[in-house]
């Protein structure tokens, strides 16, 4: 959150690269709701002021919670409103400088910053554990659009950070009849996927191509028996340089479920 103290904005951002301009509560709560936050989440706002989004993380959605500043007087503002709020066990308030921050730990990170920072936060958030959540107030990633956008007075962007699975993969699929194994390629921009596999020797369309976190799924045809072509609806998990999961076989009304397991080639 871009966080607030009693100077003019255009004197604060002689010193900081995010004047201070707080967000709206409702649309703090906004967030928080888009972002699914619960007790088991660990919250860090960048950029974060007075510390609402980190007391209401705790307060309202049960969460651990971290705010990262570099205004003094705005951390003790912020560690004098969780004592009030009854949320110091939940929360800590960092003093620096978030470009230089490990926030590996956090399942949910919340911005409201200016867009020339957050494009040069872009690639640093592309790194981190696939299903990270991200959410900012009123400016976005520019080319890497969002999971989901609402509007609640302002607007709300959720990403979730996907992982890498873009290369060559070799995948043994259960079938009727034993394990059919195929290569695939896949093509990816962010959240975006594409590509083809390679089923029996063929070339042939991958369709349905999506990656949400660490979750995989896409869609196969089975053209072996061109009397009798099976879908396939693999869905699974990514890990490092492997994925497995189930599939279902489909013909007509008929379907059957199987494993199936990839290889980073």
């Amino acid at each position: 959150m871009l966080a607030a103290v009693a100077v003019p904005v255009i004197a604060q951002s002689q010193f900081f690269d995010v004047p201070f301009v707080p967000t709206p509560q409702v649309v703090v709560d906004e967030m928080l709701r888009v972002a699914a936050v619960g007790p088991r989440d660990v919250v860090y706002d960048l950029g974060s002021g007075d510390g609402r989004i980190v007391i209401t993380a705790a307060r309202k959605f049960g969460a651990q919670a971290v705010g990262v500043e570099l205004d003094g007087d705005l951390i003790y503002q912020s560690e004098e409103s969780a004592r009030e709020a009854d949320v110091v066990g939940l929360v800590k308030f960092l003093q620096q400088d978030f470009f230089k921050t490990d926030f590996s730990q956090a399942t949910v990170i919340t911005m409201y910053l200016l867009p020339g920072v957050m494009k040069r936060l872009r690639e640093r958030m592309l790194q981190l554990k696939p299903g990270t959540r991200l959410v900012a107030h009123d400016f976005d990633f520019e080319d890497w659009r969002p999971d989901r956008k609402t509007t609640i007075r302002k607007n709300v962007f959720l990403w979730i950070v996907p992982a890498h699975v873009a290369g060559k993969w070799r995948v043994r699929a259960g079938v009727p009849g034993g394990e059919h194994t195929f290569d695939m390629e896949l093509r990816q921009k962010y959240q975006e996927l594409d590509g083809f596999a390679r089923f029996d020797a063929l070339p042939g369309g991958l369709w349905e191509t999506r990656i949400e976190g660490d979750r995989i799924s896409f869609v196969v045809v089975d053209s072996r028996d061109r009397e009798n072509e099976a879908t396939l609806y693999f869905e699974g998990r990514v890990g490092v340089d492997a994925m497995d999961g189930d599939l279902v076989r489909s013909v007509g009304n008929q379907q059957a479920r199987f494993k199936w397991r990839a290889a980073k080639v």
